[in-house]
């Protein structure tokens, strides 16, 4: 029984950091310091973080509920409390310096300037990827999420490959877009990490423990559940979402091979003069009355020769 209360003593307790100038967290069984004061003792559940070079983006997914938006702040409110010479909620934690922390997190409007919650949230995004050097933390939580779905799955798809070509930050990005996951897969420093659920007799638990790997799934439907919704309503969107997801595979989006997320090609070099001005002056020097029928073919080849020419440039 004392090495029980040794173990669970060792697990919750605060720690001194561990600082150096690599760009580095390293936290093992961190918490969030206000939310466990809130819970039942030994209720809270740690988890670990590793950002180092060869891991600098951590791409959350899972459901509503899980623990998503937790997880970025109790790692964000760490690196605080370690520069500022506090013991830490972790067991044990190595953090190189953060020389700037941006958050976007939450839904706020700012309706007397006429900014919407999605115009604040891309305000913000902004700040931050303009902003944000090698040595910056970054947690951004559902980027996107506030227009359209293909909209912000691109803005958000645009602001991943950002923070990791050119920001080069430390950052924990959590999203429902389980599209994102696929850049694992090409970019090198990005990582992917899940939020663990059960499923129980229709129902969900939340385990609220992070590991390696992607959410397949958001469960919202069981939230709104959870939330009080009436029966009717959770019937009939389980009924919908089922029709949505046949049809989505029926045809497959292969999201990683859309145009929409190429990069975009450079614009050709113009001209002096446009392919219109110099088909329009060439035909204005032709009066076809006055053309034999070899004339006439002549000068379609001269006109198609100079459209091919332009183009080629």
């Amino acid at each position: 029984m004392l090495a029980g209360f040794a173990e669970a003593a060792a697990r919750f307790a605060y720690v001194r950091p561990t600082l150096s100038t690599d760009p580095v967290i390293d936290l093992r069984a961190s918490r969030h310091p206000v939310v466990e004061r809130r819970l039942p003792t030994g209720a809270f559940i740690p988890n670990d973080v590793l950002l180092d070079p060869r891991q600098r983006i951590i791409l959350l997914t899972g459901p509503n509920m899980a623990g998503k938006s937790t997880f970025l702040r109790q790692n964000a409110l760490i690196a605080v409390l370690a520069q500022m010479g506090s013991f830490v909620p972790a067991r044990r934690a190595h953090i190189g310096v953060v020389d700037q922390l941006f958050s976007r997190v939450g839904a706020a409007d700012d309706l007397a300037r006429g900014r919407s919650t999605f115009m604040v949230e891309m305000v913000e995004t902004a700040a931050i990827l303009n902003q944000a050097g090698e040595r910056a933390l970054v947690i951004l939580d559902e980027i996107g999420r506030g227009t359209a779905t293909f909209d912000g799955l691109s803005i958000a798809w645009a602001t991943v490959e950002h923070l990791h070509n050119v920001n080069k930050c430390r950052a924990l990005f959590a999203t429902h877009f389980h599209e994102l996951t696929v850049l694992a897969g090409r970019l090198d420093r990005l990582h992917n990490a899940t939020v663990r659920v059960k499923e129980w007799q229709g129902d969900v638990v939340f385990l609220h423990e992070v590991v390696a790997g992607a959410a397949d799934r958001s469960y919202g439907i069981q939230v709104a559940k959870l939330a009080g919704l009436p029966p009717s309503v959770i019937e009939r969107a389980k009924l919908v979402l089922a029709k949505l997801e046949q049809e989505d595979r029926a045809a497959p989006k292969a999201f990683e091979d859309l145009p929409l997320f190429a990069v975009p090609p450079k614009a050709p070099q113009e001209r002096v003069g446009s392919t219109e001005n110099l088909l329009a002056a060439a035909l204005a020097a032709i009066n076809p009355d006055d053309l034999s029928p070899r004339e006439a073919m002549e000068a379609l080849y001269m006109l198609k020769a100079k459209l091919t020419g332009t183009r080629k440039l």
